[in-house]
């Protein structure tokens, strides 16, 4: 007998006692090995296959979220782990369970989240099952790691080794579990080893080789202009990286996932890439040396590598060889924890120069940054009429409204830059961004995943029509687990960037110029009233046309109701994000 939470309705505590749940078998020995190792919470949709092994999970004292897909499940997971740098597990059934969840698994296994994949697989023998397929051939084709839990007698084993490789290594496992393995009675000796795993050591930081150090500090000696740029493998080196900065006279920006790390700080530029405001663009243009810090340097981060200008001395520390240089060429690459990295190089370069620099950092750049670095800053038409609001109005206006201590979820789409760029984030732990495998309709799921490892914050949703209709099931969940989650719909009735790439939309804020000789019917759709379906699945919602609209969104936040608000926002066109046509080059 399941008992829900009382703190999260919807989210399912522990089942009262059951005296046949204490049987033992391996699926109880795994959920139990999981919980004692300190996985964070588990998302899934619950069959016959993984029924046995959520719920030890579940009685072992870890959380437990009902999706209703697989995929939203996945998504969630991925979220949650990123946002709580705790590990997050996905529980799906074998064979289609496991497919439904793999666009969310790929998402998760590009973005090195720290994930655990627990999942039923048919039996050896079952050969003719329906069910049966490669999933090991199926984890590793998206980029996960493939584990499995090979008989009663190693079950403990194969779980230390699945959870050591998704925490110390930032991998996404895929770990099965035969049936025939799962239901075998677990062995004494390994009930008690449950009880009290042996400790899994968490990785260490590469520390540098000194000579990567002293080259480092003297190429940002010999810098004028230098810019760094931190990306998600920064995330946890602000004080040092701005420690760093702020003696080289760098300015500072990040790429789009580690969003928010630089919050108020005097000489940060924000995102770096397609997102960067035009004065952001053209300080890192002008840089003479760019350093990314645990940051890939891919076409995202500088927009196909315009943002480097010819001369300019470009390198880039990670902890993994394999990255150095993988998107573009650099002059030196740096082995090495961002943190550490950084701390070692600023104790060097105070043997070069032992007094603060300021090259890059004058008082005209800060007065610039201070008045022109965020989009909100950057004065644009106002394009609204028609019934239908500028998207960027829309979003300026919903950055006043919302309250600051938010947390920000974005799904894919042309409508994706306005709520990375308008909506300002307190921090790192402000912004979750699934977009490595550039799939839409990932956005709800994020957006609940990430409510969950922060309820301290207000959970904002920013999403495009084609992608939140995609995922839609899961506002069901939203709605079922209470969560004051805003979700902000930007409706231009079809796959808005297929509409501009296809159909040669103008791109510099003057409105559509779309040729008529382009047949756009597959990629658009007749208008959808989504806040009328919104209120069906027990959401708060609201139609914007106009700023005037958005009253109900401030009335929203004032009362704060323990349900979403979705707000259908029909937006005009402003002839195509700029951010996507430097994306769709070469495709």
């Amino acid at each position: 007998m399941l008992v829900a939470s009382q703190d999260s309705p919807g989210t399912l505590a522990q089942p009262l006692d059951d005296p046949q749940q204490a049987a033992g078998t391996v699926a109880q020995l795994v959920g139990r090995t999981l919980a004692e190792l300190g996985v964070g919470h588990v998302f899934g949709v619950v069959g016959s296959g993984n029924f046995e092994v959520t719920n030890a999970l579940r009685l072992a004292g870890v959380p437990f979220t009902a999706a209703r897909h697989e995929g939203g499940a996945a998504t969630m997971a991925d979220a949650y782990a990123r946002m709580s740098g705790r590990v997050g597990v996905v529980s799906t059934h074998q064979g289609c369970g496991l497919s439904n969840a793999v666009t969310g698994i790929g998402e998760a296994a590009k973005s090195r989240t720290p994930l655990i994949v627990l999942t039923a697989d048919t039996q050896a023998s079952a050969v003719r099952s329906n069910f049966k397929i490669d999933q090991d051939a199926l984890a590793r084709s998206v980029g996960a790691v493939s584990e499995r839990i090979h008989s009663p007698a190693t079950a403990v084993a194969d779980t230390l080794r699945a959870f050591r490789t998704a925490r110390n290594e930032r991998r996404t496992v895929v770990l099965s579990l035969p049936l025939d393995v799962q239901s075998a009675p677990a062995p004494a000796t390994a009930q008690a080893a449950a009880a009290h795993p042996a400790a899994v050591a968490e990785a260490q930081p590469v520390r540098p080789a000194a000579p990567s150090v002293r080259r480092l500090a003297h190429l940002i000696n010999a810098a004028e202009r230098p810019v760094f740029v931190a990306g998600r493998g920064a995330r946890h080196a602000r004080e040092e990286l701005l420690s760093l900065a702020a003696h080289a006279g760098a300015l500072v920006a990040t790429s789009a996932v580690a969003s928010g790390l630089f919050h108020d700080e005097e000489f940060a530029l924000g995102i770096s890439g397609g997102f960067s405001s035009p004065l952001s663009a053209e300080l890192i243009q002008g840089a003479d040396l760019i350093v990314g810090w645990g940051c890939a340097l891919n076409m995202w981060t500088m927009r196909h590598g315009r943002l480097i200008s010819d001369g300019t001395a470009v390198v880039q520390v990670d902890v993994e060889d394999s990255a150095l240089g993988a998107n573009r060429p650099i002059g030196l690459g740096v082995v090495g924890d961002a943190a550490l990295t950084a701390s070692d190089v600023l104790t060097e370069l105070r043997t070069l120069q032992p007094a603060p620099a300021q090259r890059y950092r004058t008082a005209r750049n800060a007065t610039a940054i201070a008045e022109r670095s965020r989009w909100n800053d950057v004065e644009t038409p106002d394009l609204s009429g028609g019934g239908r609001i500028d998207p960027r109005v829309l979003s300026r206006e919903l950055d006043a409204i919302l309250p600051p201590e938010r947390i920000v979820s974005i799904d894919s789409g042309n409508f994706m830059g306005y709520p990375s760029t308008y909506l300002k984030v307190p921090d790192e732990f402000g912004f979750c961004f699934t977009q490595a495998f550039q799939s839409i309709g990932l956005g709800l799921s994020t957006a609940i995943g990430a409510a969950l490892a922060r309820p301290d914050r207000l959970p904002v949703l920013g999403a495009g029509d084609g992608g939140f209709l995609m995922g839609i099931s899961e506002l069901e969940t939203a709605v079922r687990l209470e969560l004051p989650l805003v979700c902000i719909i930007y409706n231009d009735a079809g796959y808005g960037a297929e509409v501009h790439h296809f159909g040669a939309g103008a791109a510099d804020g003057a409105g559509p110029a779309v040729d008529p000789a382009v047949d756009l019917s597959t990629v658009t759709f007749p208008d959808t009233d989504i806040a009328a379906i919104a209120r069906g699945f027990g959401a708060d919602a609201v139609t914007v046309r106009s700023v005037a609209d958005l009253e109900g969104v401030r009335t929203w936040v004032r009362e704060r109701p323990s349900r979403p608000l979705v707000i259908d926002a029909k937006i005009a066109s402003d002839g195509g994000a700029w951010w996507l046509a430097e994306a769709f080059k070469g495709h």
